[in-house]
């Protein structure tokens, strides 16, 4: 006798991943995944309304997991910014691994790339936003609507070092992944050394200074 599946969002995408991960497929629709769930559709509507939101779900999920790891952690809470976004990429990344023939199998499934990368648009909007929760300091320039600007091009610029990390993972063949881990370590200090923008501050203010001066002159 099969199973009862308990039926709620985490039900519906562990099902689903399996019959992927079992079959080679997705399910070709939304009625064939309903029989397979034993539910009406009017059940599976309440959590999805497509087959390609459960696909986008799968990645959010990671990093909801990835965020309750951390957050449980007493350490995560005192590290510095640079510190907790490495903590972040090593604990999702070695989620992903640990479904690696899933996320390989959902990030190459249509020919169309675009196609693809869509099923990370939310994702994108959570990893965003947990960037702009640190609050990365870029240089301080004394007008609020610039400020917003460079907010939103950190964590622009971070999501596109994600996607570069992603690609590198999926192509990584060295064992355990661990020219994966290298790349992490070494991109996230690169970008935090590009941040660190105190030379350039210090000209700057020089600037100021000697345009004050000549202007009291």
């Amino acid at each position: 006798m099969a199973k009862k599946i308990n039926f709620n969002k985490q039900s519906i995408i562990s099902e689903y991943s399996k019959i992927i991960l079992e079959s080679g497929k997705r399910p070709s629709s939304i009625y064939l995944f309903c029989q397979h769930l034993k539910v009406e559709e009017s059940q599976f509507y309440q959590f999805f309304t497509s087959l390609e939101q459960i696909e986008q779900s799968i990645f959010t999920t990671f990093f909801e997991s990835t965020i309750k790891l951390l957050s449980d952690s007493e350490e995560y809470n005192i590290y510095d910014a640079k510190t907790k976004v490495l903590s972040f990429y090593f604990t999702y990344f070695e989620q992903l691994t640990a479904n690696r023939s899933l996320i390989i199998y959902l990030l190459h499934e249509d020919k169309n790339q675009l196609k693809n990368l869509k099923k990370l648009s939310d994702l994108r909007s959570h990893f965003k936003h947990f960037i702009e929760e640190l609050a990365l300091e870029p240089i301080k320039i004394p007008q609020e609507s610039i400020e917003k600007i460079q907010q939103k091009s950190i964590s622009e610029m971070a999501w596109i070092q994600f996607l570069m990390t992603l690609k590198f993972w999926i192509d990584d063949t060295s064992p355990s992944f661990q020219k994966t881990d290298i790349f992490i370590e070494k991109s996230v200090h690169a970008s935090f050394d590009l941040m660190d923008l105190t030379p350039l501050k210090n000209i700057i203010d020089f600037g100021k200074f000697l345009w004050n001066e000549k202007v009291k002159v």
